[in-house]
């Protein structure tokens, strides 16, 4: 077969999009360890001087701000996996190949969600 051929994005191509990864990878990092120490902080914002009714308010908050900031961490967690994946996608050649389709993604597409392995057109066959 002649079409053996793979269309991809150019080495250009590439290296500005593992510069944008890069950078995404180290804001979200910087993010991940806010959250991390948001919720490893002990949480004595001094209410020991406090009403119990009041006391006990601010307890119940601190769990669910808790409970949300491991969320997001996990969340951020698994955006940096899908980062470095896509970094690993780019050193092999095959970054911004659609998994389903096999043609290219949109550049702006991977602009907005550089880890994406799908184009609009599979995408939108999922639905």
């Amino acid at each position: 077969m002649a079409q053996d051929l793979k269309v991809r994005y150019s080495d250009k191509d590439l290296g500005e999009f593992k510069i944008l990864i890069e950078e995404k990878i180290e804001k979200a990092k910087n993010h991940l360890e806010l959250l991390k120490s948001a919720y490893m902080n002990d949480g004595n914002n001094g209410t020991d001087d406090t009403s119990p009714t009041f006391k006990a308010f601010e307890e119940g908050s601190e769990t669910m701000s808790k409970e949300a900031n491991t969320q997001l961490a996990i969340r951020q967690e698994k955006f940096i996996r899908d980062l470095k994946n896509a970094l690993l996608r780019i050193e092999n050649k095959t970054y911004g190949i659609c998994r389903v389709t096999g043609k290219l993604i949109n550049k702006e597409r991977l602009k907005l969600v550089p880890h994406a392995t799908l184009s609009i057109e599979a995408k939108n066959m999922q639905k």
